[in-house]
């Protein structure tokens, strides 16, 4: 037994999870906690300036090393509350965040004390658990249980509320225990019948499709997906967002669906006899929830581990409650060796044939002179520039909606987006927990110049911790998507549309970093490898054309568009 306060046994927590990063910004409810983290070897602490974006930072961590990343919030009331924005994205995303925020302390409770807030309310939408330690001797259960919560399928984020005097007495404590001990490490198969009737509806398929989503991106299945692809010779499109789940070039790959898709992979959707949803609820980015991007008469296998999300928005012909990869591996070995069919070598031919067609058109498309500067340009120069094992984060917005099924990525996990949450403010700060997780790959962080407005004050971190992200902010003096809206539905009667920006190369250059500035499309690329090659966190800001806009929810304004 070995006896220490309430703070020295969460970070004991901390370490007994093998957690290599925390980050937060320092309070005086969870001092106690600081104060261990200064000698926790092997603990490395991030301090950020935003609770909100030090919640996206571990987000980013998160999804990139495929475990839980952790942000500590050290005050209580404000500091909590600046953690709900960041916590919703990741509740949004399935993200393992486990999130930690001092509290009032336990006498204080319901006094209208100082900087009091009922956390315990406020997170309960938007994690799959919160709640409050109670006794001193119980911090190591419960941190055990935030972990065991926020990894488990399906994965997201939790919220553990400390108060201050929890965290400043003291009780003995067992030695802690290690994650083996608490947590399962076995994933879920498929029950045999349910492989067979897959299997058997896939043989008899003229048109098969496979949906890869987040359950094979995340749990890195793309093995598993494209060996029963082959076996099959069906076309993989992949879910918004999940643009990485396979490698761009393998020739099964058609890219993102539905209506932030393009319009091959959108098609085969539409015309699929049988669908086999690997991994994805087939929800509102893939799909707009419509008949309009999904074949009504297709039959549909749906391979989920959330049970609620079999068949939710579409009858499905067969739902499997596992794991996907799993399962995908489990139906290859059901179907044997399969004999090339006629119409299927049809379909998957033509395909593949409109696919290479699509492809060089966008290159032929992209406007590589026009001034200002024009999204599919740069979009056709950032593919020019990115080395091999980039990752890309994004925000929401116009230009970043527009760039989701227009850049490469040549393994899992190389894209992180919020598109799940719509958030604005996301990209430059998850680049950043990115980073840390794969210190030894690319990070391109794509913004808006009012995204990165908003979060800006992480250069700072970026800078003290030697974080070398590139920052390519898209600048086009303007709040995109909802400019778009007012000039297509609302009669150019703008209002709050448009911005007025500091220089952000120079800005960047005051915190530290290196920052570029681009007007012309023929020197991005050049200074996009300069920035990489920088050795410090880079920001380039790119002048692009302002009229540049594109209304993506043009089904929301349909009552007022003209006939």
């Amino acid at each position: 037994m070995t006896e220490m306060s309430g703070g020295q046994a969460a970070v004991a927590a901390l370490r007994a999870e093998k957690v290599g990063h925390i980050f937060g910004l320092i309070g005086s409810a969870t001092m106690e906690m600081f104060d261990a983290l200064y000698d926790a070897e092997g603990l490395d602490f991030v301090g950020v300036r935003d609770e909100r974006t030090g919640t996206h930072i571990a987000d980013g961590y998160a999804r990139a090393s495929g475990g839980a990343g952790v942000i500590l919030a050290g005050q209580n009331g404000p500091g909590a509350t600046n953690l709900v924005t960041g916590l919703a994205q990741a509740a949004a995303a399935y993200s393992p965040v486990v999130s930690l925020a001092g509290s009032l302390a336990s006498g204080h409770v319901y006094r209208d004390a100082f900087q009091e807030v009922d956390q315990q309310a406020l997170f309960r939408p938007i994690t799959k658990k919160t709640w409050t330690v109670t006794d001193t001797a119980r911090v190591p259960e419960m941190m055990r249980e935030a972990f065991r919560t926020a990894l488990a399928p399906r994965r997201g984020p939790v919220q553990l509320n400390l108060p201050r005097d929890i965290l400043s007495r003291t009780a003995d404590y067992e030695p802690m225990q290690d994650p083996k001990a608490y947590r399962p490490e076995v994933v879920s198969a498929a029950p045999e019948h349910a492989v067979a009737a897959a299997a058997e509806m896939l043989r008899g398929a003229k048109r098969p499709v496979i949906v890869a989503g987040g359950g094979i991106k995340n749990t890195l299945g793309a093995d598993q997906a494209l060996t029963l692809a082959e076996r099959l010779n069906a076309p993989v499109v992949t879910s918004p967002g999940h643009g990485d789940a396979i490698p761009f070039g393998h020739p099964l790959n058609a890219g993102q669906m539905g209506p932030r898709g393009n319009p091959v992979a959108s098609r085969l959707v539409k015309e699929a006899d049988v669908i086999l949803a690997l991994g994805t609820r087939l929800g509102f980015n893939s799909t707009f929830y419509s008949y309009d991007n999904i074949n009504r008469d297709a039959r549909i296998i749906q391979v989920e581990q959330e049970p609620t999300a079999l068949g939710r928005y579409f009858p499905i012909s067969l739902g499997i409650w596992s794991d996907a990869p799993t399962t995908a591996r489990q139906i290859t070995a059901a179907l044997g060796n399969l004999d090339a069919r006629a119409e299927v070598e049809q379909w998957s031919g033509a395909f593949r044939t409109e696919r290479a067609g699509y492809l060089r058109k966008r290159d032929a498309d992209a406007d590589m002179d026009a001034h200002p500067m024009q999204p599919s340009g740069l979009f056709h120069e950032l593919r020019a520039a990115m080395p091999a094992g980039t990752a890309i984060t994004m925000d929401a917005g116009t230009l970043c909606l527009q760039a989701t099924d227009a850049l490469n990525f040549d393994r899992p996990r190389s894209l992180f987006t919020p598109l799940d949450f719509g958030l604005v403010g996301f990209s430059f700060a998850c680049g950043l927990g990115v980073k840390l997780a794969c210190p030894d790959r690319p990070v391109i962080s794509l913004m808006g110049d009012g995204g990165f407005g908003m979060t800006i004050s992480e250069l700072a971190t970026a800078v003290a911790y030697n974080i070398n992200t590139v920052t390519v902010v898209m600048n086009n003096g303007c709040w995109g998507a909802e400019k778009a809206y007012q000039r297509d539905f609302f009669g150019e009667r703008y209002i709050g549309a448009d911005l007025t920006n500091p220089p952000f190369d120079k800005v960047a250059e005051l915190y530290g970093a290196k920052g570029y500035r681009v007007d012309r499309l023929c020197d991005l690329a050049e200074t996009v490898r300069a920035a990489l090659a920088c050795g410090k966190p880079a920001v380039i800001d790119v002048m692009v054309d302002p009229a540049a806009l594109y209304s993506f929810r043009r089904d929301s304004f349909q009552h007022r568009a003209k006939a």
